[in-house]
């Protein structure tokens, strides 16, 4: 019989919402991992607010057993790379949602 590993840590997911276009977030997000040695998902979202739409992504962070994280780490490589994602996406905002926490960062005139 083969021998399985299990590992089971506490589930933190953290997920960045921006617009912009899928192809050039998953770019970037293909980039960002293998300079720092990460795993993301990419998934479309389309954005419907009063007076429009927009495409964008959310882009997820899990608690990845085979590499156990915190809370606090998992949310400071999402800011990192939603910071480039705003840059390379030619955005204004993004949000992280974490397992706490929304936190909404924009670089729009006041």
């Amino acid at each position: 019989m083969n021998h399985m590993e299990v590992k089971i840590e506490d589930t933190i997911r953290v997920d960045i919402f921006i617009a912009g276009d899928i192809a050039q977030a998953k770019q970037v997000c293909r980039e960002w991992c293998m300079e720092v040695g990460a795993c993301v998902t990419v998934e479309p979202i389309d954005y419907i607010y009063t007076g429009g739409e927009e495409a964008g992504v959310r882009v997820g962070f899990i608690n990845y057993p085979r590499f156990p994280s915190t809370s606090v780490a998992i949310v400071d490589r999402a800011s990192q790379l939603a910071e480039i994602l705003m840059k390379r996406l030619c955005q204004h905002s993004y949000s992280i949602v974490g397992p706490n926490k929304t936190t909404w960062v924009s670089r729009r005139p006041a």
